[in-house]
Protein backbone atom coordinates (compact mmCIF):
# COMPACT_ATOMS: atom_id res chain seq x y z
CA UNK A 1 0.00 0.00 0.00
CA UNK A 2 1.81 2.98 -1.24
CA UNK A 3 2.44 6.16 1.12
CA UNK A 4 0.19 9.22 0.34
CA UNK A 5 2.68 11.47 2.40
CA UNK A 6 5.62 9.45 0.12
CA UNK A 7 3.74 10.23 -2.99
CA UNK A 8 3.86 13.91 -2.03
CA UNK A 9 7.18 14.24 -0.96
CA UNK A 10 10.15 15.91 -2.21
CA UNK A 11 11.19 12.93 -4.76
CA UNK A 12 8.45 11.07 -4.51
CA UNK A 13 6.77 9.79 -7.56
CA UNK A 14 4.25 12.27 -7.87
CA UNK A 15 6.56 15.21 -7.83
CA UNK A 16 8.64 13.55 -10.34
CA UNK A 17 6.01 13.47 -12.63
CA UNK A 18 4.94 16.58 -12.28
CA UNK A 19 8.82 18.07 -12.95
CA UNK A 20 8.98 15.55 -15.76
CA UNK A 21 5.92 17.38 -17.00
CA UNK A 22 6.62 21.11 -16.37
CA UNK A 23 9.89 21.56 -18.32
CA UNK A 24 8.37 20.16 -21.31
CA UNK A 25 4.97 22.01 -20.59
CA UNK A 26 7.06 25.28 -20.67
CA UNK A 27 9.18 24.04 -23.56
CA UNK A 28 5.76 23.80 -25.80
CA UNK A 29 4.34 26.86 -24.74
CA UNK A 30 7.74 28.99 -25.47
CA UNK A 31 7.48 26.83 -29.05
CA UNK A 32 4.18 28.20 -30.09
CA UNK A 33 4.83 31.61 -29.49
CA UNK A 34 7.93 31.68 -31.20
CA UNK A 35 6.37 30.17 -34.15
CA UNK A 36 2.88 32.98 -33.44
CA UNK A 37 5.79 35.84 -33.46
CA UNK A 38 7.17 34.20 -36.66
CA UNK A 39 3.68 34.08 -38.47
CA UNK A 40 2.66 37.52 -37.52
CA UNK A 41 6.47 38.94 -38.48
CA UNK A 42 5.62 36.90 -41.98
CA UNK A 43 1.76 38.53 -42.37
CA UNK A 44 3.04 41.91 -41.22
CA UNK A 45 6.16 41.76 -43.96
CA UNK A 46 3.54 40.31 -46.66
CA UNK A 47 1.42 43.10 -46.03
CA UNK A 48 3.55 45.41 -46.31
CA UNK A 49 4.78 44.56 -49.40
CA UNK A 50 1.78 44.52 -51.06
CA UNK A 51 0.79 48.50 -49.65
CA UNK A 52 4.62 49.13 -51.29
CA UNK A 53 3.64 48.32 -54.30
CA UNK A 54 0.14 49.59 -54.51
CA UNK A 55 1.62 53.09 -53.47
CA UNK A 56 4.77 52.71 -55.92
CA UNK A 57 1.85 51.94 -58.47
CA UNK A 58 1.66 54.21 -61.44
CA UNK A 59 -1.85 54.84 -62.88
CA UNK A 60 -1.36 53.27 -66.24
CA UNK A 61 0.25 50.21 -64.44
CA UNK A 62 -2.38 49.79 -62.12
CA UNK A 63 -4.51 49.52 -65.23
CA UNK A 64 -2.48 47.02 -67.08
CA UNK A 65 -2.25 45.30 -63.95
CA UNK A 66 -5.69 44.98 -62.77
CA UNK A 67 -7.67 44.53 -65.93
CA UNK A 68 -10.72 42.46 -64.40
CA UNK A 69 -11.03 44.85 -61.18
CA UNK A 70 -11.47 47.87 -63.34
CA UNK A 71 -14.00 45.77 -65.35
CA UNK A 72 -15.80 44.70 -62.29
CA UNK A 73 -16.09 48.14 -61.32
CA UNK A 74 -17.15 49.21 -64.41
CA UNK A 75 -20.45 46.93 -64.32
CA UNK A 76 -21.51 47.76 -60.70
CA UNK A 77 -20.74 51.34 -61.14
CA UNK A 78 -23.03 50.86 -64.28
CA UNK A 79 -26.07 50.00 -61.89
CA UNK A 80 -26.80 53.93 -61.42
CA UNK A 81 -28.01 54.36 -64.77
CA UNK A 82 -31.27 52.91 -62.94
CA UNK A 83 -31.40 55.31 -60.65
CA UNK A 84 -30.35 58.38 -62.76
CA UNK A 85 -32.66 56.89 -65.94
CA UNK A 86 -36.07 57.68 -63.64
CA UNK A 87 -34.39 60.68 -62.00
CA UNK A 88 -34.23 62.03 -65.08
CA UNK A 89 -37.20 60.70 -66.92
CA UNK A 90 -39.98 62.08 -64.72
CA UNK A 91 -37.94 65.60 -64.94
CA UNK A 92 -38.28 64.97 -68.44
CA UNK A 93 -42.20 63.98 -68.11
CA UNK A 94 -42.78 66.90 -66.23
CA UNK A 95 -41.89 68.68 -69.26
CA UNK A 96 -43.88 66.81 -72.19
CA UNK A 97 -46.04 67.94 -74.10
CA UNK A 98 -48.13 64.88 -74.28
CA UNK A 99 -47.78 63.88 -69.96
CA UNK A 100 -49.00 67.55 -69.31
CA UNK A 101 -51.82 67.41 -71.14
CA UNK A 102 -53.36 64.37 -69.67
CA UNK A 103 -52.34 65.30 -66.01
CA UNK A 104 -51.64 68.93 -66.26
CA UNK A 105 -53.67 72.17 -65.30
CA UNK A 106 -54.18 75.29 -66.85
CA UNK A 107 -51.93 78.00 -65.60
CA UNK A 108 -51.95 81.66 -65.32
CA UNK A 109 -50.67 81.94 -68.68
CA UNK A 110 -53.23 79.77 -70.31
CA UNK A 111 -50.48 76.55 -70.62
CA UNK A 112 -50.91 73.46 -69.55
CA UNK A 113 -48.53 72.24 -66.57
CA UNK A 114 -48.28 69.88 -63.78
CA UNK A 115 -48.74 71.40 -60.82
CA UNK A 116 -46.07 72.52 -58.52
CA UNK A 117 -47.21 69.98 -55.93
CA UNK A 118 -47.45 66.99 -57.69
CA UNK A 119 -44.49 67.93 -59.97
CA UNK A 120 -42.67 67.52 -56.83
CA UNK A 121 -44.29 64.56 -55.03
CA UNK A 122 -43.23 62.63 -58.37
CA UNK A 123 -39.94 63.89 -58.37
CA UNK A 124 -39.60 63.04 -54.76
CA UNK A 125 -41.29 59.43 -54.48
CA UNK A 126 -38.46 57.65 -55.43
CA UNK A 127 -35.79 59.46 -52.71
CA UNK A 128 -38.03 58.53 -50.34
CA UNK A 129 -38.53 54.46 -51.01
CA UNK A 130 -34.52 55.19 -51.63
CA UNK A 131 -34.15 56.39 -48.00
CA UNK A 132 -35.56 52.72 -46.84
CA UNK A 133 -33.15 51.16 -49.82
CA UNK A 134 -30.37 52.52 -47.97
CA UNK A 135 -31.34 51.86 -44.13
CA UNK A 136 -31.58 48.22 -45.36
CA UNK A 137 -28.99 47.82 -47.36
CA UNK A 138 -25.72 48.25 -44.87
CA UNK A 139 -27.24 45.51 -42.75
CA UNK A 140 -28.16 43.09 -45.72
CA UNK A 141 -24.70 44.00 -47.17
CA UNK A 142 -22.93 43.62 -44.11
CA UNK A 143 -24.93 39.59 -43.86
CA UNK A 144 -24.99 38.72 -47.43
CA UNK A 145 -22.24 40.55 -49.34
CA UNK A 146 -22.34 43.17 -52.23
CA UNK A 147 -22.97 40.90 -54.92
CA UNK A 148 -26.18 39.76 -53.47
CA UNK A 149 -27.71 42.28 -52.37
CA UNK A 150 -27.50 44.15 -55.19
CA UNK A 151 -28.95 41.08 -57.28
CA UNK A 152 -31.50 41.54 -54.61
CA UNK A 153 -32.33 44.89 -55.73
CA UNK A 154 -31.90 44.27 -59.81
CA UNK A 155 -35.01 41.63 -59.01
CA UNK A 156 -37.25 44.16 -57.22
CA UNK A 157 -36.67 47.02 -59.43
CA UNK A 158 -37.68 44.57 -62.57
CA UNK A 159 -40.76 43.57 -60.24
CA UNK A 160 -41.53 47.39 -59.24
CA UNK A 161 -40.94 48.38 -63.09
CA UNK A 162 -44.75 46.57 -63.97
CA UNK A 163 -46.10 49.38 -61.13
CA UNK A 164 -45.22 52.43 -63.44
CA UNK A 165 -45.60 50.95 -66.64
CA UNK A 166 -49.46 50.21 -65.83
CA UNK A 167 -50.11 53.19 -63.62
CA UNK A 168 -53.22 55.06 -64.97
CA UNK A 169 -52.97 58.29 -62.54
CA UNK A 170 -50.58 60.51 -60.89
CA UNK A 171 -50.79 58.73 -57.27
CA UNK A 172 -50.40 55.38 -58.49
CA UNK A 173 -47.15 57.09 -60.35
CA UNK A 174 -45.81 58.29 -56.87
CA UNK A 175 -46.34 55.18 -55.61
CA UNK A 176 -44.28 53.40 -58.20
CA UNK A 177 -41.34 55.44 -57.81
CA UNK A 178 -41.54 55.11 -54.04
CA UNK A 179 -40.79 51.16 -55.03
CA UNK A 180 -38.41 51.85 -57.36
CA UNK A 181 -36.92 53.70 -54.97
CA UNK A 182 -35.97 50.66 -52.38
CA UNK A 183 -33.55 48.74 -54.66
CA UNK A 184 -31.96 52.22 -56.21
CA UNK A 185 -30.59 52.60 -52.29
CA UNK A 186 -29.18 49.66 -52.32
CA UNK A 187 -27.65 50.83 -55.25
CA UNK A 188 -26.46 53.50 -54.43
CA UNK A 189 -25.46 52.39 -51.20
CA UNK A 190 -23.18 49.73 -52.41
CA UNK A 191 -21.63 50.81 -55.84
CA UNK A 192 -19.17 53.04 -54.35
CA UNK A 193 -18.07 51.11 -51.51
CA UNK A 194 -17.66 47.90 -53.58
CA UNK A 195 -16.03 49.90 -56.33
CA UNK A 196 -13.62 51.48 -54.17
CA UNK A 197 -13.03 48.03 -52.49
CA UNK A 198 -12.07 46.15 -55.60
CA UNK A 199 -9.57 48.22 -57.42
CA UNK A 200 -5.68 49.36 -55.73
CA UNK A 201 -5.15 52.81 -54.47
CA UNK A 202 -3.92 54.60 -57.79
CA UNK A 203 -7.34 53.15 -59.44
CA UNK A 204 -9.90 54.34 -56.67
CA UNK A 205 -10.30 57.69 -58.06
CA UNK A 206 -11.37 56.31 -61.59
CA UNK A 207 -13.38 53.41 -60.38
CA UNK A 208 -15.57 54.99 -58.04
CA UNK A 209 -15.85 58.36 -60.64
CA UNK A 210 -17.79 56.12 -62.84
CA UNK A 211 -21.06 56.33 -60.80
CA UNK A 212 -21.09 59.69 -62.14
CA UNK A 213 -19.94 58.89 -65.62
CA UNK A 214 -22.99 56.41 -65.29
CA UNK A 215 -25.33 58.70 -63.98
CA UNK A 216 -24.66 61.17 -66.79
CA UNK A 217 -24.89 58.70 -69.15
CA UNK A 218 -28.57 57.31 -67.78
CA UNK A 219 -29.63 61.08 -68.36
CA UNK A 220 -28.38 60.53 -72.01
CA UNK A 221 -30.51 57.45 -72.15
CA UNK A 222 -33.29 59.80 -70.94
CA UNK A 223 -32.27 62.51 -73.36
CA UNK A 224 -32.18 60.66 -76.59
CA UNK A 225 -35.51 58.29 -75.79
CA UNK A 226 -37.82 61.77 -74.59
CA UNK A 227 -36.48 63.04 -77.58
CA UNK A 228 -37.73 60.34 -80.11
CA UNK A 229 -40.88 60.19 -78.21
CA UNK A 230 -41.78 63.50 -77.65
CA UNK A 231 -43.46 64.13 -80.24
CA UNK A 232 -46.06 61.91 -80.25
CA UNK A 233 -49.84 62.62 -79.12
CA UNK A 234 -50.90 59.37 -77.55
CA UNK A 235 -49.54 57.86 -74.23
CA UNK A 236 -46.70 55.80 -75.79
CA UNK A 237 -45.20 59.74 -76.05
CA UNK A 238 -44.27 58.41 -72.12
CA UNK A 239 -45.36 54.66 -71.47
CA UNK A 240 -42.17 53.36 -74.02
CA UNK A 241 -39.46 55.60 -72.11
CA UNK A 242 -41.01 53.25 -68.83
CA UNK A 243 -41.00 50.62 -70.73
CA UNK A 244 -37.28 50.73 -71.50
CA UNK A 245 -36.35 51.06 -68.02
CA UNK A 246 -36.24 46.38 -68.43
CA UNK A 247 -33.14 47.09 -70.53
CA UNK A 248 -31.01 46.88 -67.45
CA UNK A 249 -31.79 44.72 -64.46
CA UNK A 250 -31.59 41.22 -65.70
CA UNK A 251 -28.33 41.84 -67.81
CA UNK A 252 -26.55 43.27 -64.82
CA UNK A 253 -27.78 40.17 -62.52
CA UNK A 254 -26.40 37.97 -64.57
CA UNK A 255 -23.04 40.10 -64.72
CA UNK A 256 -23.27 40.33 -61.21
CA UNK A 257 -23.76 36.86 -60.18
CA UNK A 258 -20.66 36.09 -62.08
CA UNK A 259 -18.68 38.69 -60.66
CA UNK A 260 -16.10 38.45 -57.42
CA UNK A 261 -17.09 39.62 -53.92
CA UNK A 262 -14.89 41.98 -52.58
CA UNK A 263 -11.97 40.61 -51.17
CA UNK A 264 -11.97 43.20 -47.92
CA UNK A 265 -15.84 42.46 -47.37
CA UNK A 266 -14.31 38.28 -47.49
CA UNK A 267 -11.88 39.29 -45.11
CA UNK A 268 -13.88 41.20 -42.64
CA UNK A 269 -15.85 37.81 -42.85
CA UNK A 270 -13.17 35.43 -42.18
CA UNK A 271 -12.94 33.94 -45.29
CA UNK A 272 -9.76 34.31 -46.29
CA UNK A 273 -8.46 31.70 -49.05
CA UNK A 274 -11.79 33.06 -50.77
CA UNK A 275 -10.76 36.29 -50.52
CA UNK A 276 -7.59 35.10 -52.03
CA UNK A 277 -9.32 33.92 -54.80
CA UNK A 278 -11.39 36.92 -55.20
CA UNK A 279 -7.92 38.13 -55.60
CA UNK A 280 -6.57 36.54 -58.26
CA UNK A 281 -9.89 37.20 -60.57
CA UNK A 282 -9.19 40.81 -59.60
CA UNK A 283 -5.98 40.28 -61.56
CA UNK A 284 -3.80 40.93 -58.59
CA UNK A 285 -1.13 38.43 -59.03
CA UNK A 286 1.87 40.07 -60.47
CA UNK A 287 5.28 40.66 -59.92
CA UNK A 288 4.79 43.29 -57.77
CA UNK A 289 2.62 41.65 -54.91
CA UNK A 290 0.41 38.33 -54.70
CA UNK A 291 -2.78 37.33 -53.57
CA UNK A 292 -1.42 36.40 -50.24
CA UNK A 293 0.34 39.70 -49.63
CA UNK A 294 -2.62 40.99 -50.99
CA UNK A 295 -5.10 39.55 -48.22
CA UNK A 296 -2.44 40.32 -45.85
CA UNK A 297 -2.18 43.70 -46.06
CA UNK A 298 -6.57 43.77 -45.59
CA UNK A 299 -6.31 41.61 -42.75
CA UNK A 300 -3.49 44.03 -41.21
CA UNK A 301 -5.87 47.54 -42.00
CA UNK A 302 -9.26 45.14 -40.68
CA UNK A 303 -7.51 44.20 -37.52
CA UNK A 304 -6.74 47.80 -36.71
CA UNK A 305 -10.55 48.22 -36.52
CA UNK A 306 -11.30 45.16 -35.24
CA UNK A 307 -13.81 44.78 -32.15
CA UNK A 308 -16.28 41.76 -31.00
CA UNK A 309 -19.41 43.59 -31.90
CA UNK A 310 -21.42 43.30 -34.95
CA UNK A 311 -21.23 45.96 -37.50
CA UNK A 312 -24.16 48.65 -36.17
CA UNK A 313 -25.46 52.16 -36.77
CA UNK A 314 -25.19 53.49 -33.29
CA UNK A 315 -21.17 52.91 -33.77
CA UNK A 316 -20.80 55.03 -36.80
CA UNK A 317 -21.39 57.87 -34.01
CA UNK A 318 -18.97 57.18 -31.47
CA UNK A 319 -15.37 58.75 -31.63
CA UNK A 320 -13.54 59.46 -34.70
CA UNK A 321 -15.90 57.30 -36.67
CA UNK A 322 -18.20 60.05 -36.18
CA UNK A 323 -16.31 62.45 -37.94
CA UNK A 324 -15.65 59.76 -40.51
CA UNK A 325 -19.76 59.56 -41.01
CA UNK A 326 -20.03 63.40 -40.77
CA UNK A 327 -17.58 63.98 -44.06
CA UNK A 328 -19.45 61.17 -46.02
CA UNK A 329 -23.07 62.79 -44.99
CA UNK A 330 -21.78 66.35 -45.41
CA UNK A 331 -20.47 65.07 -49.15
CA UNK A 332 -23.25 63.82 -49.96
CA UNK A 333 -25.91 65.84 -48.84
CA UNK A 334 -24.10 68.99 -50.51
CA UNK A 335 -24.85 67.45 -53.89
CA UNK A 336 -28.43 69.00 -53.35
CA UNK A 337 -27.29 72.48 -52.81
CA UNK A 338 -24.02 73.14 -55.08
CA UNK A 339 -25.91 73.04 -58.40
CA UNK A 340 -27.07 69.55 -59.00
CA UNK A 341 -30.78 70.22 -59.24
CA UNK A 342 -30.13 72.20 -62.13
CA UNK A 343 -28.74 69.25 -63.98
CA UNK A 344 -31.12 67.25 -62.71
CA UNK A 345 -34.11 69.41 -64.10
CA UNK A 346 -32.20 70.50 -67.14
CA UNK A 347 -35.05 70.26 -69.71
CA UNK A 348 -37.70 71.73 -67.35
CA UNK A 349 -35.49 74.52 -66.58
CA UNK A 350 -34.66 75.51 -70.04
CA UNK A 351 -38.78 75.13 -70.52
CA UNK A 352 -38.90 78.22 -68.45
CA UNK A 353 -36.22 79.72 -69.51
CA UNK A 354 -38.41 80.30 -72.45
CA UNK A 355 -36.90 77.36 -74.78
CA UNK A 356 -39.01 76.04 -77.18
CA UNK A 357 -39.93 72.02 -76.32
CA UNK A 358 -37.36 70.43 -78.89
CA UNK A 359 -34.62 72.62 -78.18
CA UNK A 360 -34.74 72.29 -74.41
CA UNK A 361 -34.79 68.64 -74.95
CA UNK A 362 -31.73 68.90 -77.57
CA UNK A 363 -30.12 71.28 -74.78
CA UNK A 364 -30.71 68.38 -72.34
CA UNK A 365 -29.27 65.68 -74.62
CA UNK A 366 -25.85 67.65 -75.45
CA UNK A 367 -26.04 68.93 -71.30
CA UNK A 368 -26.24 65.17 -70.63
CA UNK A 369 -23.35 64.35 -73.28
CA UNK A 370 -20.82 66.89 -72.23
CA UNK A 371 -21.18 65.79 -68.58
CA UNK A 372 -19.93 62.52 -69.38
CA UNK A 373 -16.97 63.80 -71.36
CA UNK A 374 -16.19 66.26 -68.23
CA UNK A 375 -16.65 63.37 -65.77
CA UNK A 376 -13.48 61.31 -67.75
CA UNK A 377 -11.22 64.55 -67.54
CA UNK A 378 -11.93 64.51 -64.27
CA UNK A 379 -10.67 61.44 -63.42
CA UNK A 380 -7.22 63.02 -64.46
CA UNK A 381 -7.80 65.85 -62.22
CA UNK A 382 -8.78 63.95 -58.86
CA UNK A 383 -5.80 61.56 -59.76
CA UNK A 384 -3.39 63.83 -59.83
CA UNK A 385 -4.46 66.97 -58.69
CA UNK A 386 -6.67 65.58 -55.68
CA UNK A 387 -10.01 65.58 -53.72
CA UNK A 388 -9.89 67.72 -51.64
CA UNK A 389 -8.65 70.33 -54.40
CA UNK A 390 -11.24 69.53 -57.28
CA UNK A 391 -13.74 69.22 -54.56
CA UNK A 392 -13.46 72.57 -52.87
CA UNK A 393 -12.62 74.86 -55.42
CA UNK A 394 -14.63 73.48 -58.14
CA UNK A 395 -17.77 74.09 -55.36
CA UNK A 396 -16.28 77.99 -55.49
CA UNK A 397 -16.50 78.23 -59.17
CA UNK A 398 -19.97 76.44 -59.73
CA UNK A 399 -21.29 79.53 -56.63
CA UNK A 400 -19.81 81.96 -59.36
CA UNK A 401 -21.81 80.52 -62.05
CA UNK A 402 -24.69 80.04 -60.00
CA UNK A 403 -24.31 83.90 -58.68
CA UNK A 404 -24.19 84.55 -62.77
CA UNK A 405 -27.08 83.41 -63.26
CA UNK A 406 -29.31 84.92 -60.60
CA UNK A 407 -28.00 87.99 -62.65
CA UNK A 408 -28.82 86.78 -65.66
CA UNK A 409 -32.17 86.49 -64.56
CA UNK A 410 -32.92 89.18 -63.19
CA UNK A 411 -32.20 91.21 -65.98
CA UNK A 412 -35.88 90.57 -67.34
CA UNK A 413 -37.70 88.79 -69.78
CA UNK A 414 -35.92 89.29 -73.45
CA UNK A 415 -34.74 86.52 -75.90
CA UNK A 416 -31.26 87.63 -74.89
CA UNK A 417 -31.99 86.71 -71.51
CA UNK A 418 -33.32 83.60 -71.97
CA UNK A 419 -30.53 82.69 -74.11
CA UNK A 420 -28.09 83.37 -71.00
CA UNK A 421 -29.92 81.62 -68.54
CA UNK A 422 -29.69 78.52 -70.46
CA UNK A 423 -26.65 79.36 -71.30
CA UNK A 424 -25.21 79.38 -67.73
CA UNK A 425 -27.50 76.78 -66.81
CA UNK A 426 -25.71 74.84 -68.74
CA UNK A 427 -22.96 75.49 -67.68
CA UNK A 428 -23.34 74.95 -64.22
CA UNK A 429 -25.17 71.16 -64.78
CA UNK A 430 -21.83 70.74 -66.87
CA UNK A 431 -19.40 72.20 -64.36
CA UNK A 432 -20.65 70.52 -61.68
CA UNK A 433 -19.79 67.27 -63.03
CA UNK A 434 -16.08 68.45 -63.32
CA UNK A 435 -15.39 69.37 -59.65
CA UNK A 436 -17.55 68.60 -56.82
CA UNK A 437 -19.53 65.58 -57.98
CA UNK A 438 -17.05 63.19 -59.41
CA UNK A 439 -14.59 64.03 -56.56
CA UNK A 440 -17.71 63.41 -53.80
CA UNK A 441 -17.66 59.71 -54.79
CA UNK A 442 -13.98 59.20 -54.47
CA UNK A 443 -14.35 60.66 -51.25
CA UNK A 444 -17.48 59.11 -49.67
CA UNK A 445 -15.61 55.53 -51.25
CA UNK A 446 -12.25 56.32 -49.42
CA UNK A 447 -13.54 58.09 -46.03
CA UNK A 448 -15.31 55.34 -44.08
CA UNK A 449 -13.88 52.55 -42.14
CA UNK A 450 -13.20 49.49 -43.87
CA UNK A 451 -15.56 47.67 -41.28
CA UNK A 452 -18.26 50.00 -41.28
CA UNK A 453 -18.21 51.01 -45.14
CA UNK A 454 -21.43 49.74 -46.14
CA UNK A 455 -23.79 51.00 -43.42
CA UNK A 456 -21.67 54.56 -43.71
CA UNK A 457 -22.52 54.55 -47.40
CA UNK A 458 -25.82 53.95 -46.77
CA UNK A 459 -26.52 56.39 -43.94
CA UNK A 460 -24.61 58.95 -46.36
CA UNK A 461 -26.92 58.35 -48.87
CA UNK A 462 -29.82 58.77 -46.87
CA UNK A 463 -28.61 61.98 -45.44
CA UNK A 464 -28.06 62.43 -49.64
CA UNK A 465 -32.49 62.05 -49.67
CA UNK A 466 -33.12 63.87 -46.45
CA UNK A 467 -31.75 67.04 -47.83
CA UNK A 468 -32.78 65.94 -51.45
CA UNK A 469 -36.58 65.70 -50.71
CA UNK A 470 -37.27 69.22 -49.33
CA UNK A 471 -34.51 70.57 -52.26
CA UNK A 472 -36.77 69.35 -55.05
CA UNK A 473 -40.37 71.31 -53.65
CA UNK A 474 -38.15 74.09 -53.57
CA UNK A 475 -36.43 74.30 -56.68
CA UNK A 476 -39.98 72.86 -58.23
CA UNK A 477 -41.46 76.00 -56.21
CA UNK A 478 -38.99 78.27 -57.51
CA UNK A 479 -39.17 77.67 -61.36
CA UNK A 480 -43.00 76.50 -61.37
CA UNK A 481 -45.33 79.22 -63.01
CA UNK A 482 -47.68 77.94 -60.58
CA UNK A 483 -45.43 78.74 -57.75
CA UNK A 484 -42.66 82.01 -57.30
CA UNK A 485 -41.64 81.59 -61.56
CA UNK A 486 -37.92 82.73 -60.35
CA UNK A 487 -36.32 81.37 -63.38
CA UNK A 488 -32.76 82.00 -63.14
CA UNK A 489 -33.14 83.46 -59.89
CA UNK A 490 -33.30 80.53 -58.82
CA UNK A 491 -28.98 81.00 -59.13
CA UNK A 492 -29.07 83.46 -55.92
CA UNK A 493 -30.75 80.69 -53.46
CA UNK A 494 -28.22 77.64 -54.54
CA UNK A 495 -25.56 79.80 -54.84
CA UNK A 496 -25.90 80.81 -50.76
CA UNK A 497 -25.73 77.53 -50.33
CA UNK A 498 -23.34 76.44 -52.47
CA UNK A 499 -21.00 78.94 -50.78
CA UNK A 500 -21.75 77.56 -47.16
CA UNK A 501 -20.76 74.61 -48.36
CA UNK A 502 -17.71 75.30 -49.79
CA UNK A 503 -16.69 76.66 -46.56
CA UNK A 504 -17.81 73.25 -44.55
CA UNK A 505 -15.46 71.90 -46.70
CA UNK A 506 -12.16 74.24 -47.12
CA UNK A 507 -12.21 73.62 -43.04
CA UNK A 508 -12.86 70.02 -42.59
CA UNK A 509 -12.51 67.73 -45.64
CA UNK A 510 -9.09 66.12 -45.74
CA UNK A 511 -6.80 65.25 -48.60
CA UNK A 512 -6.72 61.73 -48.77
CA UNK A 513 -4.90 61.47 -52.89
CA UNK A 514 -2.44 58.51 -52.57
CA UNK A 515 -3.45 56.97 -49.09
CA UNK A 516 -3.92 53.30 -48.49
CA UNK A 517 -6.94 52.67 -46.23
CA UNK A 518 -4.57 51.95 -43.34
CA UNK A 519 -2.92 55.40 -43.83
CA UNK A 520 -6.65 56.97 -43.18
CA UNK A 521 -7.36 54.71 -40.15
CA UNK A 522 -4.69 56.11 -38.36
CA UNK A 523 -4.68 60.09 -39.35
CA UNK A 524 -8.48 59.86 -38.26
CA UNK A 525 -7.38 57.96 -35.16
CA UNK A 526 -4.44 60.62 -34.33
CA UNK A 527 -7.07 63.92 -35.65
CA UNK A 528 -4.62 64.94 -37.52
CA UNK A 529 -6.40 68.56 -39.06
CA UNK A 530 -8.33 68.20 -41.98
CA UNK A 531 -5.56 71.21 -43.42
CA UNK A 532 -2.54 69.18 -42.38
CA UNK A 533 -3.21 65.41 -43.97
CA UNK A 534 -1.63 66.35 -46.79
CA UNK A 535 1.73 66.88 -45.10
CA UNK A 536 1.70 64.63 -42.82
CA UNK A 537 4.05 61.26 -43.08
CA UNK A 538 2.30 57.76 -41.82
CA UNK A 539 5.50 55.58 -41.37
CA UNK A 540 4.92 52.03 -43.43
CA UNK A 541 5.39 50.22 -39.84
CA UNK A 542 2.71 52.15 -38.14
CA UNK A 543 -0.07 50.37 -36.62
CA UNK A 544 -1.37 53.33 -34.79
Amino acid sequence: MSNPVDAKAPGGGGDAAEVEKAPAHAHVDHSADLDEKAKIAEYKAGAIEAENAELNMGVLEAVRLYPMATFWAFVMSSTIIMESYCVFLMGAFVAMDQFKKEYGVVDKYGERQIESSWQSALQASGPLGAIIGVCIAGPITSRIGYRWATILGLMLLNAFIFVFYFAKSLPIMFLSQILEGVPWGIFIANAPAYCSEIVPIKLRAPATQMLQMFWAIGAIIVGGVCYVYEGRLDPTAYRIPIALQWMFPTPLAILLFIAPESPWWLVRKGRLEEAAVAVRRLGRASVLTNPDESVAMMRRTIELEKTEEEPSYLELFRGTDTYRTLIVCGVYAAQNLTGNLIANQAVYFFRQAGIDSNTAFALGLITSALQTVFVMLSWILTTYLGRRTIYVWGSLINVCFLVALGIAGSVGKSNAASLAQASLGLIVSVGFTLGPAPASWVIIGETSAIRLRPLTTGIGRGAYYVVNIPCIFLATYMLNSTGVDLGGRCGYVWGATGFVCFLAAWIWLPEMKGRSYREIDILFKRRVPARKWKSTVVDINDDE
